[in-house]
């Protein structure tokens, strides 16, 4: 399969996510996108997180539909509306991927701020963090029965989900944070030093790397995480040998101390 003219890649995201202004979004970001999405499909990360503008999932279907017009998607993707927060999936993948959560290697990190410090979650909190994942799945494979649409969308009731596990773990972070729901406002990462992970991957020449993944852990954590981290990287690196779009995977880190972490 071709890769359409980056101008048509450009034309089919100012023209369906441009929310009505005169000027769409930049042709970078518009380029970046459709990389994006070209990796969920391909199965390079289970699900993209939409955040460029305020389109919402009729824009988005719009646009994954332009996509799917231009040749450039030849499968069917998902979008999923979880907490009026839009995720692009590609049904199987992410259950493949959900399902591999179940079984782990995954670890969660409590950074809830009644604690002094980050800590691994024990056994028992993880069962009930993974509780949201097979509902998720169960949810997905409901779908899939029917495919008379190319780009399907559906939306999942979450009222009491911490929204920033469940995207944690459908974005594919090998160790996901959590913190007491009660305590939302604030957790205790502030002036903690961070291992700040970061995957690209090239793709159209001429152009930046696509942001595949980026995702911290306390560098405190680092040796006990260790292992779950060098299985992630093994698993994404076996991905991309599987396809034929994206080239030369590249994951560095760096350790950052900021006065004030954002979940």
């Amino acid at each position: 399969m071709s890769t359409p003219s980056p101008q048509l890649l450009v034309a089919a995201a100012q023209q369906t996510l441009g929310m009505g202004r005169r000027r769409g979004l930049p042709r970078a970001v518009c380029l970046h996108l459709a990389g994006e999405v070209l990796a969920v499909a391909r199965g390079l990360k289970p699900a993209l997180l939409y955040d460029c503008n305020c389109a919402g999932v009729s824009e988005l279907q719009s646009y994954l539909e332009a996509l799917q017009g231009l040749s450039f998607l030849t499968q069917g993707l998902h979008i999923l509306d979880i907490g009026e927060n839009s995720l692009i999936v590609s049904p199987e993948h992410v259950c493949q991927h959900l399902e591999q959560v179940l079984l782990g290697p995954i670890a969660f990190v409590d950074v809830s701020s009644s604690q002094p410090h980050p800590s691994i979650c024990s056994l028992d909190q993880l069962q009930a963090l993974k509780a949201p994942v097979a509902e998720i799945i169960t949810h997905l494979q409901g779908l899939q029965r029917d495919q008379s649409l190319a780009v399907s969308c559906s939306r999942l009731c979450c009222s009491d989900w911490n929204l920033c596990t469940v995207f944690g773990i459908l974005l594919g972070y090998p160790v996901p944070y959590t913190f007491h729901l009660n305590q939302r406002e604030d957790n205790c990462l502030a002036m903690t030093p961070l291992r700040v992970f970061t995957a690209r991957i090239l793709w159209l020449l001429d152009q930046p790397p696509v942001l595949l993944y980026s995702f911290s852990v306390p560098e405190s954590l680092f040796l006990a995480l260790r292992d779950i981290l060098n299985t992630w990287e093994k698993d994404l690196r076996t991905r991309c040998r599987t396809q034929n779009d994206f080239t030369d995977l590249s994951i560095s880190s760096e350790i950052v101390t900021l006065p004030a972490v954002a979940l």
